[in-house]
């Protein structure tokens, strides 16, 4: 089974690019290896200086060198050896490559030196994290950490790049993949997730969920601090100024009666005079533009009227003026003057 997800990581390419070092110079080295990637171990410090070594598994010779010369290399197609800096490479890690392994070491007539232990362990890389987040009742935050494929994943949790502190959270433990949130904690919430082979990071930026919190005393007295809902918040909100309504005016029976934006009604002889809203100034003055637009109106018609009277009274007084001359000079024409004439004969 181990060695079908090894092949299926390989197949996947998930550990591309993933390789690790480790110094086996010192007996009983612990090194990992990513599961699909590379190992690079440090077998000696200069593998010329030495005549011979082999480096062996529980069951085979792996490696055998005598001097600059490889003799024989079991992992020839997925591995090199490099005399120089006495480094051996391994590649396409699969989980039967974990395990003790030995070097020894011979001088130059044969005779054993040195015989050193080294434990390689394959671990599946951490291939990928998620990060999924939850608004609970009370404004705080769940955040859930996820990674796919990772042997034996390590967490641990930073905002803006520190520690989180118990007053960020509701439980103090922040090596598990689940953490919570108070409410008042924001920022860039980092969750790192890593194993012995690798480490992967995944961020996500806290807010408020929508909360906010509330510190005051309402009209009914009772202190309240807590946080709410923005969006449904009704608590320590300030009443809308209601303006004063004039039951019966002072000129009929000296009392006027209003209503305070508390709804508690209240009476005197007095009047009780408000200083005008903003509200009530920008109605009055709408209404006084409206007038002063149908001022004008009324005073252009008026003109009109009076004008189109005018002229019609000035026509009229035109053609009376035609008609009388028109008479006179009919009285004073030819035929006029003949007729007098003969009728003073007559």
């Amino acid at each position: 089974m181990e060695a079908v997800i090894g092949l299926l990581v390989m197949l996947l390419g998930v550990s591309h690019g993933v390789e690790t070092h480790c110094d086996g110079r010192q007996n009983g080295a612990q090194c990992y290896g990513p599961l699909g990637g590379t190992v690079v171990l440090q077998l000696m410090t200069k593998a010329s200086a030495t005549r011979r070594y082999q480096w062996l598994s529980k069951t085979a010779v792996i490696l055998d060198v005598r001097g600059n010369i490889i003799l024989s290399n079991r992992l020839e197609k997925r591995s090199s050896f490099t005399p120089s800096s006495g480094t051996f490479r391994i590649n396409k890690l699969s989980r039967t490559d974990g395990g003790e392994y030995r070097l020894r070491t011979f001088d130059s007539d044969g005779t054993h030196l040195e015989n050193r232990t080294l434990q390689l362990t394959i671990e599946a890389p951490v291939s990928s994290v998620l990060l999924d987040s939850e608004c609970l009742s009370q404004g705080e935050m769940k955040v859930s950490c996820s990674s796919q494929g990772a042997d034996s994943p390590q967490y641990s949790w930073t905002l803006d790049n520190h520690a989180l502190t118990d007053s960020e959270l509701l439980s103090a433990n922040t090596e598990t993949n689940n953490i919570t949130l108070k409410q008042h904690v924001s920022g860039k919430l980092v969750c790192s997730v890593k194993n012995k082979v690798s480490r992967v990071l995944k961020e996500l930026e806290k807010s408020n969920c929508g909360f906010i919190f509330i510190d005051c005393i309402p009209p009914n007295g009772t202190h309240i601090s807590q946080w709410v809902f923005a969006a449904t918040n009704t608590l320590c909100i300030e009443p809308t100024t209601a303006p004063t309504i004039t039951a019966t005016s002072q000129a009929e029976s000296g009392i006027t009666v209003s209503i305070n934006p508390n709804n508690n009604i209240t009476s005197s002889n007095n009047t009780v005079t408000h200083p005008p809203s903003e509200d009530s100034w920008d109605i009055n003055l709408s209404r006084l533009i409206c007038g002063v637009r149908a001022a004008v109106v009324i005073l252009a018609l008026i003109g009109i009227t009076v004008f189109f009277a005018w002229k019609k009274k000035k026509n009229k007084m035109a053609q009376g003026s035609v008609v009388r001359r028109q008479i006179e000079d009919q009285e004073n024409s030819v035929v006029m003057v003949g007729m007098r004439r003969s009728s003073s004969d007559l």
